[in-house]
């Protein structure tokens, strides 16, 4: 395994960040502690130490498997989640006002079953509350000891350089990592969003890496999957299932099939070129072995050219 720092922080995370967001019961294809205990641990046995999840995957339960199968090494792992969406149907049960993260930090903790979080995430832009709100907020955090780094995750790059200016300007705890939408298919975030966080010093942790399952090479062109996570899914193929985004899968399959290896390898080795450390989803054991063997194919420059040549502009999606 590689470790590298987040961004600017001195805490050194591992290069793959294995998601929790298939851990649960919210969805057909999720899984449960059992199956996700044997996953995480073989993710630690490959020097895998980064861990990220948020409060609102399965409603909470999400975050209880993963401090259930850290009980008695969670001092050694980097734990990450996530607050903003809604977690009631009350009106302060969403967002990232005071009242929202002042007691959801409080049921992050208890779930997770811990006494701090590594990596505190603001999980969308918040329009409805101030922004020196939640700075101060989570800088509190930070003082009080309940929380050692703070993360953002999708919005657009003017909203995050406000933030990281405020955070200046007011002398608060400031963000050192972003979790964005980016992959072969979506590239949207090389125009602004990479850039500023390159120039800010800020770790790239993308989500969503291998595009939710498409980039493995299991969806072809012109048939329509039977799989759980498509049937269940109301955006997967809204998203994904258009021409220009198989010619980027052929391409990467192409050069998948002359490295002898999955295509799944090719996507996180080009993604793994331009970021920190991917967070890779995974509902078996081999989606995180497969992972960890990313780390060792190396593209060159005509590889990463031939990869990047059939991509296609996108809408932006990923900030809702």
């Amino acid at each position: 395994m590689q470790y590298a720092n987040l961004g600017t922080a001195g805490i050194k995370v591992s290069r793959i960040c294995l998601g929790c967001w298939s851990f649960g019961n919210e969805a057909p294809w999720m899984i449960e502690s059992s199956e996700a205990r044997q996953i995480i641990a073989r993710a630690i046995d490959l020097g895998i130490n980064f861990f990220d999840t948020a409060n609102e995957y399965s409603h909470g339960r999400s975050e209880e498997i993963l401090g259930e199968c850290l009980k008695g090494q969670r001092e050694e792992m980097v734990v990450a989640t996530k607050v903003y969406f809604p977690m009631g149907v009350g009106p302060n049960e969403r967002g990232l006002s005071r009242v929202h993260v002042l007691g959801q930090v409080v049921g992050s903790l208890r779930r997770l079953q811990t006494d701090y979080i590594d990596l505190y995430q603001t999980h969308r832009w918040d329009s409805a509350t101030p922004v020196e709100e939640t700075l101060r907020t989570l800088d509190g955090l930070v003082r009080d000891g309940r929380v050692r780094y703070l993360g953002a995750s999708s919005m657009w790059a003017w909203q995050f350089l406000e933030a990281l200016h405020t955070s200046d300007r007011l002398g608060l705890e400031r963000y050192v990592s972003m979790q964005n939408h980016y992959n072969l298919c979506y590239r949207e975030e090389e125009r602004e969003m990479i850039p500023l966080c390159k120039h800010e010093g800020i770790a790239l942790i993308p989500w969503s890496p291998l595009s939710q399952g498409f980039l493995t090479g299991k969806y072809r062109r012109g048939w329509t999957p039977d799989s759980p996570r498509y049937k269940a899914s109301k955006t997967f193929a809204s998203r994904y299932f258009h021409p220009e985004n198989f010619d980027v899968l052929e391409r990467a399959q192409e050069v998948a099939k002359e490295k002898g290896v999955p295509v799944a390898q090719v996507a996180l080795a080009w993604i793994l070129r331009k970021v920190t450390a991917p967070i890779i989803g995974a509902t078996k054991v081999r989606h995180v072995e497969d992972a960890a063997q990313a780390l060792e194919l190396k593209l060159d420059e005509e590889d990463v050219k031939r990869l990047e040549e059939p991509y296609k502009p996108h809408p932006i999606w990923g900030h809702q």
